[in-house]
């Protein structure tokens, strides 16, 4: 609960560790025990074949619903799940109440799979921006924070990007084929150029934790699902990096970017993606 003299920005910084656990203790009750334990009827389709939900999602999504509304009074949440269940509750990232945003397994076709390559993402906006981040991944147990104006970490490490080493080739990951349509495909071929070594992506909050390590040189995405960009997005900004869509913009979450978009260790590769994406946009 935010006390009568504080500011959202104290709030977080007071009540980021609280977040950590909640993320914590949900992932502890409700996906580590299904991790390669899932059972048949726990895993489900939404919008394809591609498309899976279990379980897991739908009900660490619940706890952390209930956790972090009890954490500040008023604020509302936009979970992958609820929105799938009821789509006019998206429409709250563009209102006025602070809004949580959770993706409750990024990575669910991994998770399902068996692989641990999968995270769960929390991040609070406000009237558009987001302000603070919470990536973590369950299996390996490493967790990645930020606070908009006071830098990333990765277990209480100060993350850098920093730029690209000179002379070699960009490692990209972009939006994986089995969730591109045709004009999408056509879009991110821009990337298999001179210079570039473009690859699927995996979990899209994994992506952006390697691009704030500065593992990986970039990403290119042509969906805008909030949930999928929020927290990741803000991580790599705070570790010195940026992102931009088609127009030379930075990617809004609350919507109506034009795509494909790409965020990268730093302005210049972020610029040069960008302006390759625009050659077939």
């Amino acid at each position: 609960m935010i006390e009568e003299t504080e500011t959202i920005e104290e709030f977080l910084l007071r009540c980021s560790a609280d977040v950590e656990e909640a993320v914590r203790k949900a992932a502890a009750a409700e996906i580590l025990p299904r991790f390669r334990h899932l059972a048949e009827d726990e895993v489900d389709h939404k919008s394809g074949p591609h498309d899976l939900v279990t379980d897991a999602d739908r009900l660490a999504e619940r706890r952390l619903t209930e956790a972090l509304g009890a954490l500040l009074p008023g604020s509302l949440v936009v979970g992958e799940e609820a929105v799938h269940a009821n789509p006019a509750t998206y429409e709250a990232i563009q209102g006025d109440a602070p809004v949580w945003i959770v993706d409750p397994v990024d990575g669910t076709r991994q998770f399902v799979h068996g692989d641990d390559g999968f995270c769960t993402l929390v991040a609070f906006a406000h009237r558009g921006t987001v302000l603070a981040s919470w990536t973590y991944e369950p299996v390996r147990d490493r967790f990645a924070t930020a606070v908009r104006g006071r830098g990333a970490f990765l277990d209480g490490e100060r993350l850098f990007a920093g730029p690209p080493a000179p002379g070699r080739d960009l490692t990209v990951a972009t939006s994986h084929p089995d969730y591109t349509t045709p004009d999408q495909k056509r879009a991110l071929r821009a990337l298999w150029t001179e210079g570039v070594a473009p690859r699927p992506c995996g979990s899209a909050g994994l992506e952006y934790l390697a691009v704030a390590r500065g593992e990986l040189d970039a990403v290119a995405f042509s969906w805008e699902a909030a949930w999928d960009h929020a927290a990741g997005l803000l991580l790599v900004e705070e570790a010195g990096g940026a992102h931009l869509t088609l127009t030379g913009e930075p990617f809004r979450v609350t919507g109506a970017n034009a795509l494909p978009f790409t965020a990268a260790r730093d302005a210049a590769t972020a610029r040069r993606v960008a302006k390759l994406l625009r050659t077939a946009g």
